[in-house]
């Protein structure tokens, strides 16, 4: 037999034949070629998530199709693997601890932003006693950095945020006491941030080292919060490289930490929710989403006067991470009904997390079937996606792509094409 995993052939042939339909009218139903379905049903090829979804939903299997999926199959074997060794599902990742370079601070007490780097001493010029107005200047700024960032190119904020983050470095090195952790808490907030425009422009390794220098600022002036979000961060990369296991993980190591702010935990909750989902274990993925329900809605201020972490455009972000769970898990309707619903609410400024949900929102329409308002919905986020030019928006329209292909002589789907593939075909900058 070929790479499928044993058991999906079988049973998607014999709820097929329950439900009376035949092997060319599950075809129509799908849009896939019935020779292709035969293969899948002869276990002699391996289906595509994509496909598993959409057989699950069209069949009403309620994710028992899901669940013998590989990716679903591989997942269940990592884990069962993983907990039986006593590591937690850790996926072997670990954030920079004391001697990492990302955590270590220089003769001058301050944590170094890289290679070629040098401390100046800003108290020379008179600028020591001025560390409280001076920070608050630079929040200031970074609230009118990550409202920018919401409708241009990554590209376009990544430099201006290095040069913030050097001077906020330069700041702290001449200050002691407060002024000097809060300087060093405002560069992780940048630092972090930097690491979120950084994947955004397709760089994943940057985004790392973004993140992990965030930790590492954050280290220094005492705070914990960001140790456990730099784990969602990275929980988030895997996700994008469809590692369901990787994403719980991660996400699971987050939540372990102590002494972490409820909003932390509950943004950890909702990844592992995105992770089960991935893998289609609807049972874990709703406990998950209870969990970060209920943290969110606990989650005040972290006390430190601060932008929040995560998303500042979203208000209800577990609603819009249910809806894409949803999907994700074969209940494509479910998804439209709670996007539509999430979409309305999320405010005309943040162009980038508009972008990104109707496009979501697109593919759910397409998977019930109703083609013309999915290309209608994508045609709306296609206006906009060229400016706020998202890698992973990007990674997201090539799925749409792929589900539009099956109807090519549709209409709506025909006139779109060249534009979606002008879009979603776009390099990423520098590459």
């Amino acid at each position: 037999m070929g790479g499928c995993a044993p058991g999906f052939g079988a049973e998607l042939r014999r709820r097929r034949k329950a439900v009376g339909l035949s092997l060319t009218e599950l075809s129509a139903m799908l849009h896939y070629s019935k020779g292709y379905l035969s293969k899948i049903e002869n276990e002699k090829k391996a289906p595509s998530p994509e496909l598993a979804r959409r057989c699950d939903s069209v069949l009403g299997a309620d994710g028992a199709l899901l669940v013998l999926a590989p990716g679903r199959r591989s997942y269940l074997r990592r884990r069962v693997r993983d907990d039986a060794a006593g590591e937690g599902l850790t996926g072997g990742y670990r954030l920079p601890d004391a001697a990492h370079p990302a955590a270590r601070r220089d003769e001058a007490g301050c944590v170094p932003l890289g290679p070629g780097a040098t401390v100046t001493t800003l108290a020379a010029v008179g600028l020591a006693a001025q560390h409280d107005r001076t920070a608050a200047g630079f929040q200031a700024m970074f609230i009118q950095l990550r409202r920018l960032g919401m409708t241009i190119s990554p590209a376009l904020v990544l430099p201006i945020l290095a040069a913030q983050i050097k001077v906020l470095r330069e700041l702290a090195s001449a200050a002691d006491g407060s002024p000097r952790r809060r300087l060093l808490l405002l560069a992780a907030r940048y630092a972090e941030y930097a690491g979120w425009m950084a994947q955004e422009a397709g760089d994943d390794r940057a985004a790392g080292w973004w993140t992990d220098m965030a930790v590492g600022f954050a280290t220094a002036a005492g705070d914990r919060d960001l140790a456990a979000y730099a784990l969602v961060r990275h929980a988030l990369i895997a996700l994008y490289r469809h590692d369901a296991c990787r994403t719980v993980a991660l996400a699971r190591r987050a939540q372990s930490h102590r002494d972490v702010a409820p909003r932390v935990l509950g943004l950890a909750a909702q990844r592992e929710a995105q992770g089960h989902a991935l893998a289609g274990d609807y049972d874990d993925c709703q406990r998950a989403l209870e969990r970060a329900r209920g943290l969110l809605t606990v989650a005040g201020p972290d006390g430190s006067g601060l932008p929040v972490l995560g998303s500042s455009a979203v208000a209800n972000t577990v609603g819009m991470v249910t809806a894409w769970c949803l999907y994700d898990l074969g209940r494509p309707q479910q998804a439209v009904d709670m996007l539509q619903q999430e979409l309305a609410r999320v405010p005309a400024t943040a162009a980038r997390a508009r972008t990104r949900f109707a496009v979501r929102l697109s593919m759910a329409r397409a998977a019930v079937g109703d083609l013309d308002g999915s290309c209608a919905t994508a045609a709306g986020a296609l206006a906009t996606a060229a400016i706020v030019d998202s890698a992973t928006i990007r990674l997201d329209l090539r799925d749409l792509a792929r589900v539009f292909a099956r109807w090519p002589r549709h209409p709506a789907v025909a006139a779109l094409s060249p534009q979606l593939g002008g879009v979603r075909n776009r390099p990423a900058p520098g590459r």
